[in-house]
């Protein structure tokens, strides 16, 4: 089997853990186009004591340590962005941790071997980098989704992490009438409404009159992350689990713009 067909399946999550991990779509795309350039030429290789999919992300982060990383020291710090150096508060490892477990659904054995570290270490990570990221993030949030017990799922999240829902709404129609009512300061969206209506346009009704962050929620994350338009950075596959949930909304506050005026 070629290389190309034993990681094409593990492209679109590693795109997005990418994205998590650097806030932005282009250059978390680049990271990944790197690491892919690398394993073609020869200057990386896939461990054959991991799965494909473990031994790509290590590759990445091979990468990243080596690229992206280089920066985490504080060195350079001047030239980026208010996200970059709002990154710089929490420790880079801790942060690396928490998304391959969180978000990207790895055990911490499998995050270990990721990061060459322990899996002791890595849970001890985690639980840091929660810590760290929740500490400064609450806000309003508008939850658009149609099906009650997976609103209600949410809703339930969304208040353990410290956060107000201030807004619910099952339709298109619903979901601009709640912006209206009180502005919120996050939005989770599916992307199937009740009434056949799309989330995705309800959330570009919605960014055209405030700059908000947004998480889709949607069971075919592959439809969405295919490289050929822009793509949404935070999504929650369903079904989800509860700390992909926290995972996806702590990033998402942590690198949106807004978010980080507000904590300059």
């Amino acid at each position: 089997m070629s290389l190309l067909a034993r990681l094409a399946p593990h492209l679109p999550y590693v795109r997005r853990y990418a994205r998590a991990l650097t806030g932005d779509q282009a250059t978390g795309d680049n990271y990944v186009r790197v690491a892919l350039e690398a394993l073609a030429a020869g200057e990386q290789q896939l461990s054959p004591d991991m799965t494909p999919r473990v031994a790509l992300y290590h590759v990445f982060h091979a990468i990243w340590s080596s690229t992206g990383a280089q920066l985490e020291d504080g060195s350079g710090v001047e030239a980026r962005d208010d996200a970059s150096r709002r990154l710089m508060r929490i420790a880079p490892r801790s942060r690396q941790a928490f998304l391959l477990t969180a978000l990207e659904g790895f055990t911490p054995s499998e995050a270990a071997q990721i990061l060459s570290a322990d899996p002791r270490d890595v849970e001890r990570l985690i639980a840091d980098a929660q810590s760290d990221i929740d500490a400064e993030l609450a806000t309003d949030v508008l939850v658009i989704e149609d099906e009650a017990i997976i609103s209600a799922d949410i809703q339930s999240l969304v208040k353990e992490l410290g956060h107000r829902v201030t807004g619910t709404a099952t339709t298109h129609d619903e979901a601009i009438d709640a912006v209206a009512r009180h502005k919120p300061g996050l939005v989770l969206a599916d992307i199937q409404l009740a009434d056949g209506s799309s989330g995705i346009d309800a959330v570009k009704e919605i960014l055209k009159g405030m700059d908000v962050p947004v998480i889709f929620i949607t069971a075919f994350p592959e439809r969405l992350l295919t490289g050929e338009r822009p793509e949404p950075t935070f999504l929650i596959t369903k079904p989800f689990q509860p700390e992909t949930v926290k995972a996806a909304i702590s990033q998402a506050l942590f690198f949106h713009p807004s978010r980080q005026k507000e904590a300059a």
